[in-house]
Order: structure tokens, then C-alpha cells, then sequence
């Protein structure tokens, strides 16, 4: 990206302030986005969201907007300098909008950057699972009072499992019978599974739990911690819209608790961490138990199988079509991806029932 394009939309937000220096953060897959230094001596995060990805910018950016104008109001309390590093503060355009569209059909956005805070790509241990569980918590405590009907479905259809299957259905009719021979024994393992992982989507329809504000991207690089890994604040709010709280609970447990790189090969490494487990669900129930319901309560360890289970079954169907979907670096990478999930899946069954005895 050209320093001039970087000044050129930093320039459209209401900061009063002038850019100095800029640096690229490599924390997200999907958007580009810039730590960008300024003489009033305020930092800021500028972000340009990728509209092949999010085919609604406008709606995302009211989705998480409004979020975090709920969560500051929620925490007023606070003194400001304490607010503005718990909560993502964003920034007006000069025409009163929260986003820019520059020449080429860009949409950019800009928020206040938090200093002095820190990002694990990896659990080091149990504390920071603990602080982890307290932050996505919070959240969803916060925000259990915003109406999720308001907020945009940012990509549709995200967690559906029939939705999934359907797809993995069409991979199957498509793939060639060196992947089918190759992938047989985890095909069949996805049939074994099946009614089990439609759960909570049944209960999702029926209404036996509700559509709440949920982050849908719940990994713990999305949680910023303070110098003394306090959890601080949830970041990365653009895949924020109305979901059901066990794939949020899930996604957090689905990465902090593998032991291993989600594309380990050697699948005696792959294992479930308990301990992690314990401690992220002791900090994430501290927060959120008093809002959910029994159901909601009783159904989050299958939530955490159940979102496995779904990156397990994308990564799988890539496979299957010829890895049209996922970065790889190698023919069986997808098949590997999956595989490690399927153990993680089993591990954790292991675990589970000897820790729920």
C-alpha cells in the first residue's frame, strides 16, 4: 500500500491530529490494516476492509460501531482514560460516517489504538486461559441486553450446519477417487457424527436457545492483555452479528486447548488440553453464568465438540474439491488440517467424559 493512499484516507477521519508513521499489523488473515503514529501523540488503527470477503461493509461497520457504543455505555463508570483501553473506540470520517470510500472502491475505517497492551498467537498457560474466558464472557454479558435482531448477518449462513453439510454432500459428488480412497476413513467418521452436530442447530431453530450479540471469532489473538497479561479488551469485531453462544464459547475452546499447530502431522501431538479447558470455563461462566439459561448452560461442552467438528468438516470438504478454499502449501494439507481435527474431537471426548464422571 502507497504512504500517499495511507494519508490520503487517514485524512478523511475527524482525529485532528497528523500522521507521522505508519506500520503494518499482521494480526488478521482477511483485512489490511495499519498501526499509523501522529503528532498529537495519539495512536490509531487503520483498517480497509476486504468487500470480496464482506460483500456488506456498511452493515458490518454499524454491527460493530454500535456494539461498542453499547459496551461504552454499559462501562461509563469508568474513567476515560480506563474505558478507551476495555473498550474499541472508533473514529468519524469528517462527514460524520464511520467509514471512507476512497477512489478505488475501498472502505476504510479508523480506531483509537490501545498502547501498551500485548496478543498471544498461543495459550502459554492457564492464567491467560482464565483471563481469556473472563474478556469473551464479559462480552457476551455485556451485550446480552442489545437487541441481536438490529445487527447484520456479516456472512451468512457462518456456523449453519446443514449449510456445511450440503456443501461436503456437493464435494463428495466432485472428488476424485484418490481423495475419496484417501479420505474414507474421516468421511465415514462425519456420517458418525452427524445427528450429534445437528444438536444445537435443532435447538438454534427451535428456539430452545436464543440469538444473542456473539463475536464469532472468539481465538485468543482476538483478546488484548495489559503488560501483566490481564485481559484488557475483545478486538476484531468484524465478523460481530446475531449467533448462539455456544460457537463463541466453542471457537475459544476449539484453539486454546490443541496442543498442537492446527496442521500437525504427527497426531500423537494433538491432545485436548483439561487444564486450559477448566480455567477458560471458570473465567467465562464468572462472567456470563447469571445471563444464560440452563439449556444455554447445559449445552456448552457440546459446543465446543460442535465447532471442531465444523472447521474439521470444512477443512475436509476443501480436501475433497481440490483446496479451492483454504491456503495450502502441499496436496494433503487440507487432509491433514482435518485429520488433526478429528483427534482433537477425540481427545477431548476422552477427556470429557472422565472429567464429567
Amino acid at each position: 500500500m502507497k504512504l500517499e493512499h495511507l494519508q490520503e484516507a487517514f485524512n478523511q477521519f475527524n482525529h485532528n491530529s497528523k500522521f507521522l508513521s505508519h506500520s503494518e499489523l499482521a494480526s488478521g488473515h482477511i483485512n489490511d490494516t495499519y498501526l499509523v503514529k501522529t503528532s498529537a501523540g495519539i495512536n490509531y488503527v487503520l483498517q480497509r476492509i476486504n468487500h470480496g470477503v464482506f460483500k456488506n461493509v456498511p452493515g458490518l461497520i454499524f454491527n460493530k460501531v454500535n456494539v461498542s457504543k453499547h459496551l461504552q455505555n454499559k462501562l461509563a463508570y469508568l474513567p476515560k482514560y480506563e474505558l478507551n483501553r476495555k473498550v474499541l473506540s472508533f473514529v468519524e470520517t469528517k462527514n460524520g460516517d464511520y467509514y471512507y470510500i476512497d477512489a478505488e472502491g475501498n472502505y476504510w475505517n479508523l480506531m483509537v489504538y490501545i498502547d501498551n497492551s500485548i496478543t498471544f498467537e498461543t495459550v502459554p498457560n492457564a492464567d491467560v486461559a482464565y483471563e481469556g474466558g473472563k474478556l469473551i464472557g464479559g462480552f457476551l454479558n455485556l451485550t446480552s441486553d442489545f437487541d441481536a435482531s438490529k445487527l447484520s448477518e456479516v456472512i451468512p449462513k457462518f456456523h449453519d450446519m446443514p449449510f456445511r453439510f450440503s456443501q461436503f454432500e456437493d464435494a463428495l459428488k466432485v472428488a476424485s477417487e484418490e481423495r475419496l480412497e484417501k479420505a474414507e476413513k474421516y468421511i465415514d467418521l462425519v456420517w458418525s457424527l452427524k445427528e450429534e452436530m445437528h444438536i444445537i442447530q435443532k435447538l438454534k431453530e427451535s428456539g430452545e436457545i436464543k440469538l444473542r450479540v456473539t463475536h464469532n471469532d472468539t481465538k485468543i489473538s482476538n483478546v488484548l492483555f495489559d503488560t501483566n497479561n490481564k485481559g484488557l479488551c475483545v478486538i476484531d469485531t468484524d465478523t460481530v452479528m446475531p449467533g448462539v453462544v455456544h460457537y463463541d464459547f466453542g471457537d475459544a475452546i476449539r484453539t486454546i486447548c490443541n496442543s498442537a499447530a492446527e496442521d500437525e502431522t504427527d497426531l500423537e501431538k494433538v491432545n485436548f488440553n483439561l487444564e486450559y479447558y477448566k480455567a477458560y470455563t471458570k473465567g467465562f461462566l464468572e462472567q456470563v453464568e447469571s445471563v444464560l439459561t440452563p439449556t444455554e448452560l447445559k449445552y456448552l461442552p457440546l459446543g465446543a465438540k460442535t465447532m471442531i467438528f465444523i472447521i474439521a468438516l470444512r477443512f475436509l470438504t476443501d480436501y475433497l474439491n481440490g483446496d479451492v478454499y483454504f491456503k495450502t502449501k502441499y496436496p494433503e494439507h487440507n487432509l491433514d488440517r482435518a485429520k488433526n481435527q478429528f483427534k482433537l474431537i477425540e481427545s477431548m471426548t476422552q477427556k470429557m467424559d472422565v472429567y464429567s464422571n
